[in-house]
């Protein structure tokens, strides 16, 4: 939380703490509440036009490359996407040209659960609520993390990159165990 006032001016940080005080324990709950409702709603609507473009438009151009294939392309051109607002500071503003680089990373971890739901579930709209949720639960670690740094901490952050990293494992040998793999029902999206 210390991390996020010093952020602050001191008068918007003693009024976040008043607030914060009045809610008490019940803040995270509140918080993961918030961001699935967001997630499912208005966030959902705003990531659509990028998931029906990556994950509906490009993933039918390069399902025939398979899941692997297709996530590493797709994944690296969503992050190059993300380069301007990158470098403006947005997501790592300590390291915004370094913050590309992570961007591109990031995207390419988080490319194949997308492609593996959205193909799963035969829709896009299945992306834009992952999308919309990660969006809307971004600001979890500015709360409760002190120290560390953008490149770290966060979704975005190796700590996110690790959690990616064991989600792509546990898909991969779930899908390895499925009776009709994603490769063969990519074919038929």
């Amino acid at each position: 939380m210390q991390g996020m006032m010093d952020k602050l001016s001191p008068e918007q940080a003693t009024a976040m703490k008043s607030q914060i005080d009045m809610i008490g324990p019940f803040l995270p709950l509140l918080l993961i509440i918030q961001s699935l409702i967001a997630g499912i709603t208005i966030n959902a609507i705003a990531a659509l036009g990028e998931e029906y473009l990556w994950r509906g438009l490009m993933l039918k151009e390069l399902k025939k490359y398979g899941w692997i294939k297709a996530s590493l392309f797709i994944g690296a051109v969503w992050g190059l996407w993300h380069a301007p607002l990158i470098i403006q500071g947005h997501n790592y503003p300590e390291h915004p040209q370094l913050g590309v680089l992570m961007m591109i990373v990031w995207c390419i971890l988080l490319t194949p659960s997308l492609i593996y739901f959205t193909v799963r579930t035969k829709s896009v709209l299945t992306a834009a609520v992952m999308h919309g949720t990660i969006n809307a639960s971004y600001g979890f670690a500015i709360l409760y993390v002190v120290g560390g740094n953008d490149l770290i901490v966060g979704l975005t952050g190796l700590a996110g990159f690790i959690v990616l990293v064991i989600i792509n494992i546990v898909l991969f040998l779930i899908n390895k165990r499925s009776k009709i793999g994603i490769d063969e029902m990519m074919k038929q999206y």
